[in-house]
């Protein structure tokens, strides 16, 4: 019998298969030798193109990254000053700082009757204080103790000392940073900008600014050197300046000259100023507002430029 002509065969359709027989089928197919639908050497060729196409896409970013790093200095940032995104603006920072669980509050409560909330307070100045101990800093080597207003040597950084000088805000035994009369130390540092250099006030340009009470013109005038950052705290506002009480400021009234420009020094130490409230009102809020005073720092209160703002309770 003569065979069919092509177009009259037929394939016939294939059985139909259950959801489990085909998932077993594609699995692994006994017949084609497929597994999850490809043959080895169809799974060898993919798996050769994605090793060799990762190795080449990781050289070309390691390359990148390789060629972008050598464009980078870890000392000396590449935009300085106006050309960074900081600016050249230093603000002030305090310590303590409230608790984190309520990390926007910037509110200082002591309770002198409350053991606890006293061994906090410590325990975050204790912690921000550590470095200025020369047996507790990595860099002691490279701390010397400068005279006022004489740059360090080459290599050194100026140390900070905070001894038994500083009186009720020494960090020692019996002293407790003032909290043993009620009236706590705040301590204040100047924000870090690198390589920049204040521009000092002196009797010659004082009185170009209005913003500055007399009574630290009349220190400006005064002191024996300025070239000093002053600082100032008081109370924002009618009642708050009535509350505040006699202030102190330890060990001077601002940050001297031989701190900077900061450079990014190894063993660095920011200067500090503490603040002791020997009297504030028991049991009132006072709103403190501390500024740092140099021709190029700038007061703005909504933004804190040159300032900070916290508030002092003491039950």
């Amino acid at each position: 019998m003569a065979d069919k002509k092509p177009e009259n065969q037929y394939y016939t359709r294939p059985p139909k298969l259950g959801t489990w027989e085909s998932l077993r089928i594609f699995i692994w197919n006994s017949e084609t030798g497929q597994f999850l639908g490809r043959t080895g050497s169809s799974w060898a060729k993919i798996l050769l193109f994605y090793i060799l196409f990762y190795i080449v896409l990781i050289g070309f970013f390691s390359a990148m990254l390789v060629v972008f790093f050598q464009t980078l200095d870890y000392k000396v940032p590449k935009w300085q000053l106006d050309s960074s995104l900081i600016g050249s603006n230093p603000g002030l920072g305090f310590r303590p700082m409230p608790p984190e669980s309520n990390i926007e509050s910037t509110l200082i409560w002591y309770k002198p009757s409350d053991i606890g909330n006293i061994q906090y307070w410590q325990k975050e100045l204790n912690k921000f204080l550590v470095h200025y101990n020369k047996s507790n800093n990595p860099h002691a080597d490279k701390l010397e103790d400068c005279p006022p207003h004489q740059r360090p040597s080459p290599g050194k950084v100026c140390n900070v000392q905070v001894d038994h000088t500083w009186g009720p805000c020494y960090p020692g035994e019996g002293f407790n940073y003032g909290s043993r009369d009620g009236g706590p130390c705040i301590f204040l540092k100047l924000n870090r900008i690198y390589n920049w250099l204040p521009e000092y006030y002196n009797d010659s340009n004082i009185d170009q600014v209005p913003t500055m009470k007399e009574s630290l013109k009349k220190e400006i005038r005064s002191a024996p050197n300025n070239k000093i950052v002053w600082v100032t705290c008081e109370g924002e506002n009618t009642a708050d300046i009535e509350h505040i009480g006699p202030i102190r400021y330890i060990p001077q009234k601002g940050f001297p000259s031989q701190y900077f420009p900061y450079l990014n020094q190894e063993g660095y130490l920011s200067p500090l100023v503490a603040v002791h409230f020997e009297k504030p009102k028991r049991g009132v809020l006072i709103n403190i507002e501390c500024k740092a005073w140099a021709k190029n720092i700038k007061h703005d209160k909504a933004d804190r430029r040159g300032s900070v703002h916290f508030e002092l309770m003491v039950d």
